[in-house]
């Protein structure tokens, strides 16, 4: 485990060939919101021992080593299976929330019940915290003004991981918080069961982590967290040499997703348009002016976090754009 930074110094804990298997253990950062709960004794075991931490706030498995990969290959990811180790998550609204404000700087947690079966998320009950509560300490939930949540509310599952990283360039200690070229904080739902994800190798090895384990989350995550739960990943790492990208590039059953990452929203959208116009070019042969008039008929770009200092945009091109001719979408 490595809590709270990325470093191309670190040495891997295990190393894999292209096209293996690895079984990962992503732990949520957020389980001293509700110890008794979302703790059990291996993950008790890490908040006590991995005292090691920052500077931002996520506990990270890895780093694990690809034989072979160096700088201007691609890592592919391919997600196949995240399931919730507990059977339960946090919300907690913090002052990175986009209307932390408009809440009078107020901290709630919220508790939610996960049903892997139903697939689906249920609050339980909120209580107030304070504001100044680190991550990785733990709260004494039954000394807070515990408040039962409204019925009748129930969250469809989007098991994912807020954070999957290669390491950075740049030697030294990265801050897990804001995304960037090497992946990271992304906080993107569509990055779960079904999903590949394709990272730029920047260092020799790659040097693989994941974390911030999510169990569901809107686009935006506007409060700042979204459904806490640590998950068992299965996942398969696939190498493929001399294919250099950009940023990290998604791709779902249905569509192809780029990404950009800046302070300035209006930036992020253009380094997400340009990607993706980068995309259209290079993979499907399109001139550049025949792409830009596709993106604006037939790409969506949505804001996938507001809360990680470098805002996030992701722009979805639909694979069904690209079908032979005549063929038609149903039937």
């Amino acid at each position: 485990m490595h809590w709270g930074f990325f470093d191309r110094g670190l040495p891997p804990v295990l190393a894999v060939r292209s096209g293996d298997l690895v079984a990962v253990e992503a732990v949520t950062h957020r389980a001293g919101d509700a110890p008794e709960l979302l703790m059990d004794p291996a993950i008790t075991a890490i908040y006590e021992a991995v005292t090691d931490r920052g500077p931002g706030g996520h506990i990270m498995t890895g780093p694990i080593r690809v034989e072979e990969a160096e700088p201007g290959d691609v890592l592919e990811v391919e997600l196949l299976s995240l399931t919730p180790r507990l059977r339960y998550g946090s919300n907690r609204s913090s002052p990175y929330g986009h209307l932390y404000e408009e809440f009078e700087r107020r901290s709630l947690v919220t508790l939610f019940a996960l049903d892997d079966a139903l697939g689906l998320a249920r609050p339980l009950f909120r209580y107030p915290v304070s504001s100044a509560l680190g991550i990785g300490e733990r709260v004494d939930v039954q000394a807070q003004a515990v408040v039962a949540a409204p019925s009748g509310i129930a969250v469809p599952l989007r098991p994912h991981l807020g954070i999957a990283v290669v390491a950075p360039a740049e030697p030294g200690r990265h801050s897990s918080v804001p995304p960037g070229r090497y992946g990271g904080n992304i906080d993107n739902w569509r990055i779960g069961p079904g999903a590949r994800m394709y990272y730029p190798v920047l260092v020799p090895g790659a040097l693989f982590s994941v974390g911030d384990p999510h169990a569901a989350q809107g686009d935006a995550e506007l409060n700042g967290t979204a459904v806490e739960a640590s998950l068992n990943v299965l996942l398969r790492l696939v190498l493929h040499k001399g294919r250099p990208i950009g940023n990290p590039l998604l791709e779902t059953p249905t569509h192809w997703i780029t990404h950009g990452f800046d302070e300035d929203l209006n930036l992020a959208m253009k380094q997400a348009a340009l990607e993706m116009l980068e995309l259209l070019v290079a993979r499907f042969g399109l001139a550049r002016e025949d792409a830009y008039a596709l993106m604006s008929v037939g790409v969506d770009f949505g804001v996938t976090q507001v809360v990680d200092a470098r805002r996030g945009i992701h722009a979805l091109l639909p694979k069904a754009l690209f079908r032979p001719e005549g063929e038609r979408l149903t039937g």
